[in-house]
């Protein structure tokens, strides 16, 4: 009776929010969130390093061409930008929005991507073209592989987890789901060297304490839409996967030395609208300092706190 009561008030709130988008207007606008991390191994070469994070897109667009977060993106002038998965849907057959964004980023800046679950859901001849075409764009692919960010003679350690599709406790076309664990983490990107500044992308944030023993110094995950509607107080309410008030939704997290920040993404996927929680374009600065990560806006304040 319980379990039928919960599902039903899953099936009401996705229900209402077919109408969310025209409720809602927040559905249409698009955010800057910004946040600072600071740690001592992050090299002198990146202090004031800018990263942008863009996430589940899921084929929706900003305007014309998707002009309206083209702007943003261009506005902020990153060094790097961060393409955490679900950029586009399992069901689209038209990848344009999305590409419309790849196209114009990739020629202008480092972009890094890796897949979500949606990409992972598509046909296999599908999901190759995809990757062929990101590549064109001048977007690389980093699916479990580690790369070398290098600037002004120092070097940052970027790996790019490709968490598999059987570890989505909402995916339906696997025969059988696992829990992602250490073991598969270090089949996936093998066992980190030690020492120098490791920053993880992974699409999921529902395994951070696999990431954090693994030994990431800053992760970038997606993948909740920021718990679809936010609460006051609360945070958000319902995961992917149809459980309530999801663990890790949006912002900042830190466990055994690890920071994750989870960015509620630009799309509204499964739920078809966004409540209370509008679209969101992640900015990180990076700091070569005391270990310290939150909102930008509460930087200064640490830092002069630090000093007394």
């Amino acid at each position: 009776m319980e379990k039928d009561t919960v599902s039903l008030l899953r099936l009401a709130l996705i229900q209402t929010a077919s109408l969310g988008k025209a409720l809602f207007p927040e559905n249409h606008l698009l955010v800057v969130s910004r946040f600072r991390v600071s740690s001592p191994k992050i090299p002198r070469a990146f202090d004031g390093a800018r990263i942008l994070q863009l996430s589940d897109l899921h084929g929706t667009r900003f305007g014309r061409h998707n002009a309206r977060l083209l702007r943003k993106v261009t506005a902020e002038n990153p060094d790097y930008i961060f393409m955490t998965g679900d950029m586009v849907s399992r069901t689209d057959r038209d990848h344009t929005p999305f590409f419309e964004v790849a196209q114009e980023l990739g020629r202008r800046f480092p972009c890094y991507y890796i897949a979500g679950n949606h990409e992972l859901d598509m046909p296999p001849a599908r999901l190759n073209a995809f990757y062929g075409r990101l590549s064109s764009c001048g977007v690389s692919v980093v699916n479990n592989q580690t790369v070398r960010l290098r600037k002004n003679g120092g070097q940052i350690l970027l790996s790019g987890l490709c968490v598999p599709l059987a570890c989505y406790p909402e995916a339906k076309h696997v025969t059988r789901h696992c829990k992602f664990t250490m073991e598969e983490m270090d089949r996936s990107l093998g066992k980190p060297d030690s020492g120098g500044y490791r920053i993880l992308l992974a699409h999921t944030p529902l395994s951070f304490e696999v990431y954090a023993r693994w030994g990431a110094d800053l992760a970038f995950s997606g993948h909740v839409h920021g718990g679809m509607i936010r609460l006051p107080f609360a945070g958000g309410l319902l995961s992917p996967d149809r459980r309530f008030f999801p663990k890790y939704s949006a912002g900042v997290y830190e466990r055994d030395g690890c920071r994750m920040i989870v960015s509620r993404g630009l799309g509204s996927g499964f739920f078809g609208a966004r409540i209370l929680n509008p679209p969101e374009i992640v900015a990180v600065t990076l700091s070569s300092g005391p270990e310290w990560a939150g909102k930008e806006s509460e930087f200064t304040r640490h830092r002069k706190d630090v000093h007394l």
